[in-house]
C-alpha cells in the first residue's frame, strides 16, 4: 500500500476515534466512567437546546424612560444636597418633567455661584433660565440616551447574575435591539419562580415611618389584601408632599399566604438605599424562621449607624419595590453595618430573595413582552420526529446510491456515515446546543455530503465515456469536480455565517451544524472517498468500474 495512502486512512481513522471519544460525555454511559476522565478528556458534550428539552423563552424589554425618572429624582436629591454644603440658600428643588427647577432663598446673590456649581457636578443638564432666585436646568437628549443605554447593558449584567445564581445549566441571555433582553432557561421546570426571579426590581430602601402625623393614626390598623386601592383613594390629597402610603405584608406562618395588609405613611426620600449592599443571605431565627442578613461596605455601614444613632425610637421601614417587609422600631444605634428583613418567609422565598439582592437592583423595571414554555414532553416528541426523520432520509438517500451507482454507491454511503460521525463529534468538542433547526441543519449536510459525490461521480462517467482507463477516469473526475464543489460549500458557508451573525436562538443552531457539516462534507468527499478508490486502485489494474 502506498504511504500517501496510509497517512490518510490513518488521519481518518484518527478523526473517527476521537469524534467517538467527544461524543461519549454525551451518552447515559458516562455515568459509568471513572473520575479521572474529565481531568484529561473532554467531560462535556452536546447540550440539547431549548426546543428539545423544553424549558423557557422570554424576551424582556427595558423600561428605559423609568431610568431616566430615577436618574432626575436622584439629581434634585444631590443638588439640594449639594448647594446646602455649599451654604447656598435654598427654598426647594423640584422636578418637572425632565426639567429641575431651582428655588434659592431671598438672597438671589448666589444665584450665579449657584448655576456654575450644578452646571460644572451635572454636565447632563443644561441650563435654560438663569434670572433672580429661580433656576430652570433641563436634561439633555443625549445624557437621556445614555442613561436608556446603560439601563440596558446594567439590566442585562443583573439578570445573567440572577439566573447563574438561580442554577439553570446553559442559559441564553443576550441583547436584543436597544431596550429588549433575550433570555433562553433549557430544562427550568418552575417557570413562575424563574419570572419572578428575573423580573423582580429589587429597588432596596431604608424609609422613616412618619409616625407624628395625624394622618398616620388615622390609618386602619389593617386591610384585606386586595383593598390597597380602597385606601389610597380614601386618603388622596390628604397626604403630605413628602410622604407617602406604603404596605407592609403580613403573612400567615402556617399557610405562608398574605392575609391582609397595614398601611404606613413614610417619607419619600429613602434615608438610605441598598445601592452599598455587599451581602444577603438566609439565616434562622429563634422561632426557627427564615430571615434575609444583609451585610453593608464601609460606606453604608458608617450611613446605617448614623441612621439609627440619630433616629433612636423611630420606625425604619426596609422597603423592596414599593412593598414594606419590615418596620422595626430603632431601639440603639446599630455599628458594624448588619440588618435583617423579616417577613414570614417561606425557606424558597427567603433563599430568592437573597439571589436577588446579592445579584443587585434592576435599573429600570422590566416589562415580559414575550413568553414562551417549551414542556419536556414536547420537546422528547420533537427528538424523536427528528430523529426519525434523519432516518428515514438517510435511508432512502442510501439505497438510492447503490440502486443507480451500485458499487460506486456504497463509497458514497460510506463518505455519509464517516460525514455524520464526524459532525456528531466535532459538535460535541465545541460543546455546541442541539436544537431542532441543528437537526434540520445535520440531514441538510447529509444531503450535501451526496451532493458532493454525485458531482465527482458524473464526472467520472463522462471520462469513462471517453474510453479512459478507470485510474485515470477517477483522477479526472476529482479534478474537474474540485472548483464546483468548494464554490458550493464556500457559498453555502457565508450564508451560514450569515444566519449566525444576525439570528438567534434556534437560528444559531442550525447556522452551527451547517457550518460545520459543510466544512467536514469537504474532508470525507475529497480524502474520504478518494483513498477508497486509491486503496482499490492500488491493489490491482481494475479494468471496468461498477457505477
Amino acid at each position: 500500500m502506498k504511504k500517501g495512502i496510509r497517512w490518510r486512512l490513518g488521519l481518518i481513522g484518527i478523526t473517527v476515534v476521537l469524534s467517538f471519544v467527544f461524543f461519549l460525555p454525551s451518552t447515559p454511559l458516562y455515568a459509568r466512567f471513572p473520575g479521572w476522565w474529565g481531568k484529561f478528556l473532554p467531560n462535556k458534550g452536546i447540550t440539547l437546546g431549548l426546543d428539545l428539552q423544553g424549558g423557557m423563552h422570554l424576551v424582556l424589554e427595558v423600561q428605559g424612560e423609568k431610568a431616566v425618572d430615577n436618574a432626575l429624582d436622584r439629581a434634585v436629591n444631590g443638588i439640594k444636597d449639594l448647594l446646602t454644603e455649599k451654604k447656598i440658600g435654598v427654598e426647594s428643588v423640584q422636578r418637572v418633567g425632565r426639567e429641575i427647577a431651582v428655588t434659592l432663598g431671598t438672597n438671589a446673590s448666589g444665584a450665579d455661584e449657584a448655576n456654575r456649581i450644578i452646571r460644572d457636578s451635572y454636565p447632563g443638564f443644561s441650563s435654560i433660565t438663569s434670572g433672580g432666585s429661580k433656576l430652570l436646568f433641563s436634561m439633555k437628549p443625549s445624557e437621556a440616551n445614555r442613561i436608556m443605554e446603560a439601563a440596558t447593558s446594567q439590566a442585562l449584567e443583573t439578570i445573567r447574575n440572577r439566573i447563574d445564581q438561580f442554577g439553570v445549566t446553559e442559559p441564553l441571555i443576550q441583547r436584543q435591539g436597544p431596550q429588549q433582553i433575550l433570555v433562553q432557561l433549557p430544562g427550568i421546570k418552575d417557570s413562575q419562580r424563574a419570572i419572578e426571579l428575573i423580573g423582580k426590581t429589587a429597588l432596596l430602601e431604608f424609609k422613616l415611618v412618619d409616625d407624628q402625623s395625624p394622618l398616620f393614626r388615622s390609618f386602619p390598623p389593617r386591610v384585606a389584601a386586595d383593598e390597597e386601592s380602597k385606601v389610597l383613594k380614601e386618603f388622596e390629597g390628604k397626604v403630605p408632599p413628602d410622604d407617602q402610603i406604603l404596605f407592609e405584608r403580613i403573612v400567615d406562618k402556617e399557610s405562608k399566604n398574605v392575609v391582609f395588609k397595614r398601611p404606613y405613611l413614610v417619607k419619600k426620600n429613602a434615608a438610605m438605599s441598598g445601592d452599598t449592599l455587599t451581602d444577603a443571605r438566609v439565616s434562622i431565627d429563634q422561632d426557627n424562621q427564615p430571615f434575609v442578613a444583609i451585610t453593608f461596605d464601609g460606606t453604608g455601614a458608617r450611613i446605617f449607624e448614623k441612621i439609627t444613632g440619630e433616629y433612636r425610637g423611630k420606625q425604619l421601614a426596609i422597603v423592596l419595590d414599593n412593598t414594606i417587609y419590615s418596620a422595626p422600631v430603632i431601639k440603639d444605634r446599630i455599628p458594624g453595618g448588619r440588618a435583617q428583613i423579616t417577613g414570614g418567609f417561606s425557606p424558597q422565598e427567603a433563599n430568592d430573595l437573597a439571589i436577588i439582592l446579592r445579584a443587585g437592583a434592576l435599573p429600570a423595571p422590566v416589562k415580559i413582552i414575550q413568553n414562551v414554555t417549551v414542556g419536556p414532553s414536547l420537546g422528547a416528541d420533537s427528538i424523536r420526529k427528528g430523529i426519525l426523520a434523519g432516518v428515514v432520509g438517510t435511508g432512502f438517500v442510501v439505497v438510492f446510491m447503490v440502486l443507480y451507482y451500485r458499487l460506486s454507491g456504497l463509497i458514497a454511503d460510506f463518505n455519509l456515515v464517516l460525514n455524520v460521525i464526524l459532525l456528531i463529534g466535532a459538535m460535541a468538542y465545541l460543546n455546541a446546543t442541539l436544537t431542532l433547526p441543528g437537526i434540520a441543519g445535520i440531514i441538510l449536510a447529509v444531503g450535501m455530503s451526496v451532493d458532493s459525490n454525485v458531482l465527482i461521480f458524473e464526472r467520472i462517467r463522462e471520462e469513462l465515456r471517453e474510453q479512459k482507463p478507470v485510474r485515470m477516469a477517477v483522477e479526472a473526475g476529482y479534478d474537474k469536480a474540485f472548483l464546483t464543489i468548494i464554490d458550493s460549500h464556500v457559498t453555502t458557508l457565508i450564508t451560514a455565517f450569515v444566519l449566525f451573525i444576525f439570528g438567534t436562538g434556534p437560528i444559531k443552531g442550525f447556522a452551527v451544524s451547517l457550518s460545520l457539516g459543510v466544512c467536514i462534507n469537504l474532508f470525507t468527499s475529497l480524502v474520504g472517498t478518494k483513498v477508497i478508490f486509491d486503496m482499490v486502485n492500488s491493489r490491482r489494474k481494475i479494468q471496468r468500474l461498477s457505477i
